[in-house]
């Protein structure tokens, strides 16, 4: 009787490290757009991004849309309020949770940068056809969906 082979990594076929890849590449071409004028970090733009969107939000609120750790956020928002760009204020139903805003400068720079960023994703996306794009979202949406299932702790 044979003897299962035990399995074997090979990183070029192992999804995290793909998903790594690719989201480091992809990142740093976006990035152009928002660190070379603007000097901010990846950490600090998407904060930007998401009170862009979405309006005023917590920073416990902030770590769940980004799903970032609570040090880069607070080190984020800190940098960002420094620089006048956000308004951090304490929650008035909760004194220990900050509330997170932009202030006219930082919607001003949303405002500016969002375009710029579509079109440097549309540049790395372009190769794709419009149906190839809506199955990547899809697909990439199940699997973030499974692995947040799979991090919930067991009933």
């Amino acid at each position: 009787m044979k003897k299962a082979r035990p399995a074997r990594l090979t990183l070029d076929d192992f999804l995290p490290y793909r998903l790594s890849v690719a989201d480091n590449v992809v990142s740093q071409r976006i990035a152009r757009v928002y660190a070379a004028e603007d000097g901010l970090s990846t950490q600090e733009w998407r904060l930007i991004a998401v009170l862009g969107e979405d309006g005023e939000r917590s920073q416990r609120e902030l770590v769940l849309r980004t799903r970032m750790d609570k040090v880069p956020v607070s080190r984020a928002a800190r940098s960002l309020e420094e620089r006048g760009l956000v308004r951090r204020a304490t929650s008035q139903s909760d004194a220990r949770s900050r509330r997170l805003t932009l202030t006219a400068s930082g919607r001003k720079l949303y405002q500016r940068v969002a375009p710029a960023a579509l079109r440097a994703e549309a540049e790395v996306l372009a190769e794709l056809s419009a149906a190839e794009r809506a199955v990547l979202r899809s697909l990439l949406e199940r699997v973030e969906r499974a692995a947040v299932r799979a991090l919930e702790p067991a009933p």
